[in-house]
């Protein structure tokens, strides 16, 4: 229920054309809003993977072409009219999207740092162990992979910000 205000609240925003970045849920929701179907995903996909980056030029997440990313949802979406795909992955073709400069849904997670992964680890124990997912895996993944993302973060919000209107 919590989500009907958020959803309205988020409707209004998209419709003044505000700035926004969605993240996981907040891409769903952003989708969602905008009239796009959500809803539960053949697989859940928890760990770190490459995307596939479509349309490289002009494309803000070109800093994470050929970077492993976090990967940690059970629902996908519809795109909502008007958005352009951004990236896809082997498991889920919408994993992210841009309409204008202002609105940004990503399904998977770039706001994860190495040091605050293991409470991600902790709060999902029972999701990771009904997955088969090994938790010893993310944790050797997250060592590798997440320095390296928080540096192309960075680079993709830099953008994002330089270009919103």
């Amino acid at each position: 229920p919590f989500l009907i205000h958020e959803i309205e609240g988020l409707k209004q925003r998209l419709k003044d054309n505000k700035p926004t970045i969605g993240i996981c849920l907040g891409a769903q929701l952003i989708a969602y809003a905008l009239g796009a179907k959500v809803y539960a995903g053949h697989k859940k996909e928890i760990g770190w993977d490459k995307l596939k980056i479509n349309q490289k030029d002009n494309n803000l997440l070109s800093p994470l072409e050929n970077i492993h990313v976090l990967h940690w949802h059970g629902d996908t979406f519809d795109l909502p009219d008007e958005a352009t795909l951004l990236a896809s992955s082997e498991l889920y073709p919408n994993q992210a999207f841009q309409i204008g400069k202002n609105i940004l849904g990503l399904q998977f997670h770039i706001e994860i740092y190495k040091d605050n992964f293991e409470r991600w680890l902790i709060g999902h124990t029972c999701e990771i162990r009904q997955t088969g997912v090994s938790i010893s895996q993310l944790r050797t993944d997250n060592q590798l992979y997440a320095d390296k993302l928080e540096q192309s973060c960075s680079m993709v919000i830099q953008q994002y910000l330089s270009q919103i209107c």
